[in-house]
């Protein structure tokens, strides 16, 4: 089982790469002949290149001959999940296998080629891309909703981690890369992941992958995209000395504690040292620090019923997105956090200038369970999934609604109907009236609209 470091890099530039420019090598499927233009990296398993075929530019990962030998079933695997097709378009999947006339030791595959917009999560540790709160919320719902597809085929990933993710700093879209790694559940694999992101039970060599080890690894990726920390790296961290493998399968295996545990405060974030872990906590609103508990406390104990699915990831996620709203001093995003105010019964204060927030018009969609609460910002968008709970969540869909001022009285907001089908508001004083599609609806406290599949009421 291959144990991978952080960024699962040991990116060596190499002076003589498998491939040369201009090379042309082969496709297994249709034949078709593929250039090699320009050298990318080198990592572990291999080095990747920029290449043209059948007149596009893709990705060729080609593997370095002592790492085919490690995983005999690499060719099999490839050949499996090529056959299987992606499941969605935000995985950089494998297209073809590719092979060198003469050489039975080494081959490659196609794969999609990321665009420069896409940025790695080492970019945002690093503080090279300063993300929205938005961006950084959208980017870990496609994340879990990536991964709940994946996992609904039978497979799993092995190997969730820095390296696999990119994402648009400005939209959040998301890239998830090295696909070589997926298998089907539960089969034995040459890889086992990246050490920090690994489940305990790996770390400690009681399991293997699964789509239940994956779970964990999608909570500590979740948890360093929002938080910009490890959950597990606090004062026992701190206090480590040499940080070698004994070190490291003691702190993410053996003795795994979240530094945010309700019942035990041993293993707190170091003021100083794990600031970010700090600042971000008390940003957030209950709701997500609760799943985070939940996944970092009976997620390590009970790996067979604690742990989050991505389901309620996405869930939790999109939620979040909706609880977003601006501060009208500063403009810094907060979020709504009805179970805090309920319980201080003291107004919001922004956590960037400590002003009181003001509240925007939101509007209270009652589902069946907890009601959906949406913030009605200057830029907000309604979809399908919000307006009727029996739709299900998906990517790349247009808006059903958006906030927009009037035309001729900046001071109105309004909610434009921008579906085909008309809408049935009853005013404060039981009026009722249709708002047809391209037409808006004022938003006024005790509205309540009627979109033909759920209702909601704006609220002040």
């Amino acid at each position: 089982m291959g144990v991978r470091p952080l960024f699962h890099q040991f990116y060596k530039l190499s002076m003589n790469q498998l491939l040369k420019l201009g090379q042309i090598v082969h496709t297994q499927l249709s034949g078709a002949d593929c250039k090699i233009e320009a050298f990318i990296g080198s990592g572990a398993q291999g080095e990747v290149y920029q290449a043209t075929w059948a007149g596009q530019p893709v990705a060729v990962k080609w593997y370095f001959p002592q790492y085919v030998q490690q995983d005999p079933e690499l060719r099999q695997r490839i050949t499996a999940i090529i056959q299987a097709g992606p499941p969605n378009d935000r995985f950089l999947w494998p297209l073809e296998l590719a092979f060198q006339l003469g050489d039975s030791k080494s081959f490659g595959y196609l794969m999609p080629l990321r665009d420069a917009r896409f940025k790695g999560m080492a970019d945002l540790m690093m503080r090279r891309i300063e993300p929205s709160f938005r961006t950084l919320v959208t980017a870990g719902i496609e994340l879990a909703h990536s991964y709940f597809q994946l996992h609904a085929r039978g497979l799993c990933y092995r190997d969730i981690s820095f390296g696999n993710v990119f994402f648009d700093p400005t939209s959040g879209e998301v890239r998830i890369c090295d696909n070589d790694n997926v298998d089907i559940n539960n089969k034995p694999g040459a890889i086992g992941g990246t050490i920090r992101f690994m489940a305990p039970e790996i770390v400690r060599g009681e399991a293997s992958p699964d789509t239940q080890t994956d779970l964990f690894s999608l909570a500590v990726l979740l948890f360093y995209l929002l938080f910009n920390h490890h959950p597990l790296e606090g004062k026992r961290e701190t206090a480590i000395r040499c940080f070698d493998l004994p070190a490291m399968t003691k702190l993410y295996g053996k003795e795994p504690l979240f530094i945010f545990d309700p019942q035990d405060d041993s293993n707190r974030p170091v003021p100083g040292e794990h600031d970010n872990a700090i600042a971000f906590w008390q940003i957030y609103p209950e709701f997500l620090r609760k799943l985070f508990t939940k996944a970092f406390t009976a997620g390590i104990h009970e790996p067979d019923h604690g742990r989050v699915r991505e389901s309620e990831w996405r869930s939790t996620l999109l939620r979040l997105r909706d609880a977003i709203l601006y501060c009208q001093h500063c403009g810094a995003e907060n979020f709504y956090d009805a179970e805090t105010l309920r319980a201080t019964r003291l107004p919001p204060h922004c956590w960037a200038c400590q002003t009181v927030v003001q509240l925007p018009p939101r509007l209270r969609i009652q589902h069946t369970g907890e009601p959906l609460i949406i913030m009605l910002n200057s830029d907000t968008k309604l979809f399908a999934y919000q307006l009727d709970r029996n739709l299900p969540y998906a990517l790349n869909v247009i808006p059903l609604a958006t906030v927009t001022q009037h035309p001729t009285n900046p001071q109105i907001w309004g909610l434009q109907n921008l579906s085909n089908d008309k809408w049935v508001i009853t005013l404060s004083d039981g009026t009722v009236r249709d708002v047809p599609p391209g037409r808006s609806v004022t938003l006024a406290p005790a509205i309540r609209i009627n979109f033909g599949q759920s209702e909601g009421e704006i609220r002040l």
